[in-house]
């Protein structure tokens, strides 16, 4: 490759990166800028000059600040529940070697390829039989039926690297299998609970479509929102947006800083 070829390939590679940063970024900019706009819509191309009172008027939306908590809440019970049923079908799958282990995988994994209405429609049918009416528990079993093969696949992963001789080496030794669980292997798979715990978060406190039909009279931050799209939204719901492009910047700017003394001091 000649020199002149050489250049060409970069410009069009930093013009590739510097469109697709654009499509990446350019709606969270309009957003958070409509956030500081005085027209009563969210829109920045009627302004009508700076202003900060939408962010007072965010703590004063008593539906907001309880769809909130009602979505971290539910956030907790999924990984209370996604967390330990992830990882017993990643155990049996990663235990199991036969012929039944595809059709489990399968099985298993299937969850994460349904629609999230029909989970959320499935699982209101399903626990009514039990008389369990719709409402934050019912909408933490529908998110969890899914975000528990989530976590299995993670788990499986892990466990792939996992070295059994150590497992059978303490067996050896006289350790329980309760023992080896809660020394060995649990040790090995905390830095994987970890992240499973952050995604089950995350992929409960945004999911509309399972839980809008699971969760009965009650409403998260997400339902809440996606109500109002058929009233018209105020600046209120972008303040909403900064704030979590500014946890979720403060937090990753954290995470990096202490990835990088971490490996500093190794």
């Amino acid at each position: 490759m000649t020199r002149s070829e050489g250049r060409a390939s970069r410009i069009v590679l930093n013009l590739y990166v510097g469109l697709f940063l654009v499509y990446l970024f350019a709606p969270l900019a309009v957003m958070s800028l409509a956030a500081f706009n005085a027209y009563p819509y969210p829109s920045v191309t009627q302004w009508k000059g700076f202003t900060l009172s939408w962010f007072p008027a965010l703590f004063h939306d008593e539906r907001l600040i309880q769809g909130l908590v009602n979505s971290i809440v539910i956030a907790l019970g999924v990984i209370a529940l996604s967390l330990p049923f992830g990882l017993a079908g990643a155990l049996i799958l990663h235990r199991l070697r036969s012929r039944a282990g595809g059709f489990l995988y399968a099985l298993m994994v299937s969850p994460i390829l349904v629609p999230g209405l029909i989970i959320g429609l499935s699982t209101l049918i399903f626990w009514r039989r039990f008389d369990v009416p719709g409402g934050l528990l019912l909408a933490a079993f529908a998110q969890s039926s899914f975000i528990a093969s989530y976590c299995m696949l993670m788990f499986l992963a892990r466990l792939e690297r996992f070295d059994l001789t150590l497992e059978e080496a303490a067996l050896d030794l006289g350790a329980s299998k309760a023992m080896v669980m809660r020394r060995i292997l649990f040790p090995f798979l905390r830095p994987t609970a970890v992240t499973a715990a952050a995604i089950a978060f995350l992929q409960s406190f945004e999911n509309y479509n399972t839980t809008v039909f699971a969760i009965g009279g009650d409403w998260t931050l997400v339902t809440e929102v996606g109500s109002r799209l058929r009233f018209g939204l105020s600046p209120v719901v972008n303040v909403v947006g900064v704030v979590f492009v500014a946890l979720t910047v403060t937090a990753a700017t954290v995470y990096v800083t202490l990835r990088r003394r971490e490996l500093k001091q190794a």
